[in-house]
């Protein structure tokens, strides 16, 4: 059994809307790996010379994915306190801090300020898994 970590902090970020970004990353994650195929992306294959493929990219697009462009808007309506926390929690659930160090990863977490933020933890490929690890870490889950 997992020692329980006592807080020394509130969070300004609800855990819910942390649990809500890392479904988000997780499904932005998905769509992007959909789009590869034994690690090439949409190579296209001529088998005569004279063959001409002519789209412009948008028009074979089936659904339209917003999932990406929603984390951002969501991201970018978070205050300096929650963007700053989000990232100190992710950075706890990668390893990067160790939840003692919460005050630290925070403050340091403040050079991205808001508009770099949601392109900062995009970033991230494990993002969901991270935010959720570190919400359990600090024992906010």
């Amino acid at each position: 059994m997992q020692k329980s970590i006592e807080r020394e902090w509130d969070l300004t970020i609800d855990p819910d809307t942390v649990r809500m970004l890392a479904e988000k990353a997780r499904a932005f994650s998905a769509a992007i790996n959909e789009d590869y195929d034994d690690g090439k992306e949409h190579e296209i294959e001529f088998d005569d010379a004279q063959d001409q493929h002519q789209h412009d990219g948008l028009a074979e697009e089936e659904t339209e994915d917003l999932t990406e462009e929603e984390f951002r808007e969501l991201v970018s309506d978070l205050n300096v306190d929650e963007a700053a926390e989000l990232v100190a929690i992710a950075w706890i659930g990668r390893g990067d801090y160790e939840p003692g160090e919460w005050a630290d990863a925070v403050n340091d977490a403040r050079q991205y300020g808001n508009k770099r933020v949601a392109s900062y933890l995009l970033g991230m490929p494990m993002l969901g898994n991270w935010l959720e690890g570190g919400l359990d870490a600090i024992g906010a889950a």
